[in-house]
């Protein structure tokens, strides 16, 4: 593993994907859970992005086909819910624009596995989730069924999300203290954020859906967006945190902080290893 950051190679390719996020104003569709539709919508829109929190299947063949990027997360799965999932991401595939799944608690039920499963083979171009997440899902796909821990660092995770990735096709993301990138060869590693954005519901559900505004402006290179997004979100985590007194007004100060960013900061701040 490298110890030296590698930020003044990456830098100004993340300054060049946010621009073109704000300059671009993708339409992001987020088929998302119940929990995280304020933050997700409010993180896309202060960032540049149009988010569209559009989910009923009836919709879905005549809204997706206009959409420059779609993520999905599964968080409060219903089987209701779950047509729609499959519908959209089976024409974004179809149609060729990037999508992320974000297979929340995939391992806490049957039922979801085998969703997260059936969608993993609709080809999505990033799968984003924590630790525990992509063992599990990384486990599955290779006829595995049993549950993972919850307490999965994203660092030991490496090797299953670079399995994932080459077995799906898909850049793989973990998020955690150091937030891991893989298309199951190259392996990146992002530190930026804060610990205390665990406190606060829907970050990791926020994060996927920037990670599709990213991939909207530059879906031939997935990894390189992906990787972008992550640092761009964990960076407005840290200025976020500098002024907040808690979870509560780190909400706040995160969406601010996004909102506000310029290139000095955001040149000054990345901090990207190689670790693989």
């Amino acid at each position: 593993m490298e110890s030296k950051f590698d930020s003044k190679e990456w830098s100004s390719g993340v300054w060049t994907h946010f621009t073109d996020v704000r300059r671009r104003s993708p339409l992001v569709q987020c088929i998302t859970n119940l929990v995280s539709m304020d933050l997700v919508a409010n993180t896309l829109l202060s960032a540049g992005a149009s988010p569209a929190m559009v989910h009923s299947v009836a919709e879905v063949p005549d809204f997706t086909p206009h959409v420059h990027a779609l993520c999905v997360n599964v968080g409060t799965l219903t089987p209701d819910w779950l047509p729609s999932m499959k519908a959209a991401a089976e024409l974004a595939s179809q149609l060729g624009k990037p999508w992320v799944l974000d297979p929340a608690a995939v391992s806490c039920s049957g039922f979801r596995l085998k969703a997260c499963l059936e969608l993993v083979e609709l080809k999505p171009s990033v799968i984003k989730g924590n630790g525990s997440e992509i063992i599990a899902l990384s486990s599955a796909s290779q006829g595995h069924t049993k549950g993972a821990d919850s307490s999965h660092e994203s660092t030991e995770a490496i090797e299953a999300a670079k399995s994932l990735a080459l077995s799906s096709g898909a850049v793989v993301a973990v998020s955690g203290a150091v937030d891991i990138v893989t298309d199951g060869k190259r392996v990146i590693g992002v530190h930026n954020g804060t610990k205390m954005m665990q406190k606060i519901t829907a970050t990791g559900c926020s994060l996927s859906g920037l990670v599709a505004a990213f991939l909207a402006v530059d879906p031939l290179h997935p990894l390189e967006a992906t990787v972008s997004a992550m640092s761009i979100f964990g960076i407005a985590g840290e200025l976020g945190e500098e002024m907040a007194n808690g979870p509560a007004s780190l909400r706040m100060h995160l969406i601010d902080s996004l909102y506000g960013l310029d290139e000095t900061t955001v040149l000054s701040r990345v901090k990207i290893t190689r670790l693989g």
